[in-house]
């Protein structure tokens, strides 16, 4: 009787994602206190949004980094380790520079939400053979593209405004992280 030696298989992306999904929710969760603090102040200084989405951009990124540190193969999460590299550089710069920051914060915006949707995207079609209603990361990505679109050939929406609608696309794309944490965590315990 010869013995074999076990043959390792790679994680898959859902593997991955879900044995971390309460990165997803911590991402979701950001997003979402992002959002409701943008709400409610809505008038402070372009310094204070500045500020503001610098750290929020810095934690997201860490946060998405960790996720793909964490994670399985390089395959399968090469697409965090960019959106965790793109929010801890933005994040940097805009502590750095906060006046330059301050002028291109529009663009800032609107490039990584183009990133990040993109990714969000590309990573929701490789686990559509492996989840049912991957509905909820194509929409955030989605989301994420249209908001980053949107700024960019508009650039000239008041400050106000653009308070109101950044913290309005981070608590809905903070809703369906957390929504997608929860169906990863039923993963998880399979």
């Amino acid at each position: 009787m010869t013995m074999s030696a076990p043959t390792l298989t790679p994680p898959t992306l859902l593997n991955t994602l879900s044995r971390y999904w309460w990165l997803v929710l911590l991402r979701g969760i950001a997003f979402i206190a992002f959002g409701v603090l943008a709400f409610m102040w809505p008038g402070p200084t372009i310094a204070l949004l500045v500020l503001l989405y610098g750290a929020f951009a810095l934690v997201d990124g860490v946060l998405a980094l960790a996720q793909a540190i964490m994670g399985g193969n390089v395959e399968s999460r090469w697409w965090l380790a960019l959106i965790g590299v793109a929010g801890i550089a933005v994040g940097v710069i805009t502590f750095m520079a906060p006046a330059l920051a301050a002028l291109w914060l529009l663009i800032f915006i609107a490039c990584w939400a183009i990133v990040l949707g993109v990714f969000q995207i590309m990573g929701a079609i490789k686990l559509r053979k492996e989840i049912d209603n991957e509905w909820t990361l194509i929409l955030g990505g989605a989301l994420s593209v249209l908001f980053g679109l949107v700024l960019l050939v508009q650039p000239g929406a008041g400050a106000v405004g653009l308070v109101w609608v950044i913290a309005s696309y981070a608590v809905v794309f903070g809703v369906l992280l957390v929504m997608l944490a929860f169906r990863l965590k039923k993963h998880a315990a399979a």
